[in-house]
C-alpha cells in the first residue's frame, strides 16, 4: 500500500463503476479504499472520507488519462 496515492474520491460506488473497468481493461494497479464499509453503510460515506481511488505510483499517469478521456468523451462526468 505504500506504493499506492490517492488520486480521486467519491461519494457512491455507482460514482466509478465505468471507471472501474477501464482501468481493469488497461491492467492499471488500483484499489478503491472504503468502498466496502460504503456500500454496508452508504449513508456515512462523508463520515469516512468518501471512497479513495489509490492507484500504483507507476500508473499514476495512466489512470489520470483514462478519467480525463472519460470525462472528455461523454456527459458523463465523475463527480
Amino acid at each position: 500500500m505504500k506504493d499506492y496515492k490517492t488520486i480521486a474520491i467519491y461519494t457512491f460506488p455507482s460514482e466509478y463503476a465505468i471507471l472501474q473497468h477501464l482501468l481493469e481493461q488497461e491492467q492499471v494497479r488500483f484499489i478503491f479504499q472504503n468502498e466496502t464499509m460504503i456500500s454496508v453503510l452508504p449513508f456515512h460515506s462523508n463520515a469516512f472520507g468518501g471512497i479513495r481511488l489509490k492507484v500504483h505510483e507507476e500508473d499514476i499517469p495512466k489512470a489520470e488519462e483514462i478519467i480525463k478521456r472519460l470525462n472528455n468523451a461523454s456527459k458523463l462526468n465523475i463527480v
